[in-house]
Order: structure tokens, then sequence, then C-alpha cells
């Protein structure tokens, strides 16, 4: 069920067509899924204040309504271990058409994986799992169900990956929580059904799973047509 939260942030971004990397955190984090913490600063002390208080390294990501791909324009900074360096990437970043501020989130590791969801306008919502970050499409290593999914299907899902050796501990590697992929894979799932008629699509890349969590590092949610967004109650 959508909360007055959950629908006022996409309702803000409608005009746009997609979901701000920041608000689409807010909004994973209201539905269940597990975020980095972070801050949206718009001024560069607001910034460094946030990385001395949740402590370096850090991520910088650029945030602009006019910027989809951070990557393809160098708004993406990681492992930032400075006050220095931080405040260089928000000096860069303030160059990039559209700034509007600065993601700036803790640092998590783990073995990265995909999920994703399109809305098949015949079918309904389709579910993705597979290796993530860089390696998706090198590695094209993918399974899909078609949502709602139960905790017994994100097992399957997982058992279907080529890779889910690595993912169950390979030669002495430590194991991902396989409980807390589990627990990720259906609260996505609960969250796409719920936006089943306010998306087109939604990919979380990486979500970056370790021993005791997984964690969502970038979403990003494309919004429906403005048609369909009215249909379904959202206010314009």
């Amino acid at each position: 069920m959508l909360t007055t939260e959950v629908r006022d942030i996409i309702s803000a971004s409608k005009e746009r067509g997609w979901v701000l990397e920041p608000e689409a955190k807010r909004l994973c984090s209201l539905t269940g899924l597990t975020v980095p913490r972070f801050t949206w600063a718009t001024g560069v002390d607001e910034a460094v204040q946030f990385a001395g208080k949740i402590g370096y390294p850090v991520v910088a990501k650029v945030i602009s309504p006019q910027v989809l791909h951070k990557s393809d324009v160098g708004g993406v900074v990681v492992d930032i271990d400075s006050d220095e360096k931080l405040r260089e990437a928000f000096h860069r970043f303030s160059h990039i058409t559209g700034f509007a501020g600065m993601l700036v989130e803790e640092m998590v590791s783990g073995i990265e994986l995909i999920a994703g969801a399109k809305i098949d306008y015949q079918f309904g919502p389709v579910i993705l799992l597979g290796v993530g970050g860089t390696g998706v499409e090198i590695y094209r290593d993918v399974t899909m169900r078609m949502a709602p999914l139960k905790p017994e299907d994100a097992t399957s899902m997982v058992r279907a990956l080529k890779a889910h050796q690595l993912l169950e501990g390979y030669r002495g590697s430590e194991p991902i929580s396989m409980s807390e992929l589990t627990r990720t894979m259906v609260a996505f799932s609960d969250l796409v059904m719920d936006l089943e008629e306010l998306i087109e699509s939604i990919d979380l890349n990486p979500i970056m799973c370790s021993s005791n969590k997984c964690v969502v590092a970038d979403a990003r949610i494309m919004l429906a047509t403005e048609k369909v967004q009215h249909a379904a109650g959202i206010p314009g």
C-alpha cells in the first residue's frame, strides 16, 4: 500500500519522468529496503559535515535533473577519504549541467547484484535478479520471475544463477546472507506491485550483499506516462 510520502515522491518526479537518486533511495527505505546512510548536500560545507559525521571513505554523486546516467558525465567519485577530495568533487560537479547538489553516502562492500523490474503491459511486473555492477553486461547471468515473489521464489532465483556458488561461499569465501537477499527480493517485489501502475521500470544496481546485509547502493526509477499515473490517482 502506497503511503502519502511515497505518492508525494512520485508526484514531484512526474514532469521529469524519473526519480532523482536521493528520492529513489528514500522511497526504497520507506518500503523496507536497506540503503546506505546518505545526504543530499546543496553546499560544500554541508557535504563535508556529513562525511565527518559518518566517517570516511564516502561516495559522491552529482544530483541533476538533466543527468540520468551520472557516470557518463564523470558524476561519480568513490573512495573519497578526505575533506579536500570531497570539496574537489563538489566543485567539479558544480559545473555539470543542471547541478542541484551532491549525494554523499557511506561506502558499502559486498558482492554486487542487480534487481530489476519492468512492467509488461500484457503480463504485468517481471522481476530480474542477476550479477550486478559493471559485470551485468559482461556475464549476463540473470534470472526472471513474474511478480509477486514469495520467499521460495527468491530462493529459486538465486539457485538459477550461474554465480550461485559464489554467493553461497566459494572456495572458502564468506557466503552472503541468503535470508537478507530473500528479504530484499520480496520487499522489492512488494514495492514493484505497489508501484505497478506508476512506473515503467526500476533498477537497483548494484545491491551490495555481504554476510549480514544487502544494501541498495544505487536506484533508478523510471515513471509511467502521465496518463497512466492519472488513472492510478497520482495528482498532477
